[in-house]
């Protein structure tokens, strides 16, 4: 099978692939978000509380986000 051949709408594999990670994890990302907002709310933090809880949790995919702007900037992809 030609690894260059169309496969999923009139894109290769390695192409499908790169698009659908971008996509479902920042899907992922933007649903994560939601989450700590709720916990924010439900505990009742405060905006102090907020923030150091968006910052705790959310270093993980500022990382994930931070990896993918290197690479551009470095030409590696």
């Amino acid at each position: 099978m030609d690894p260059t051949a169309p496969i999923f709408f009139g894109l290769t594999v390695a192409e499908f692939e790169e698009i659908s990670l971008q996509v479902c994890v920042g899907g992922l990302i933007a649903y994560m978000i939601f989450i700590i907002g709720q916990l924010a709310w439900e505990s009742k933090a405060g905006k102090y509380g907020a923030i150091w809880m968006f910052v705790g949790l959310g270093v993980g995919f500022i990382g994930f986000m931070a990896k993918g702007i290197i690479q551009r900037l470095l030409g590696i992809e």
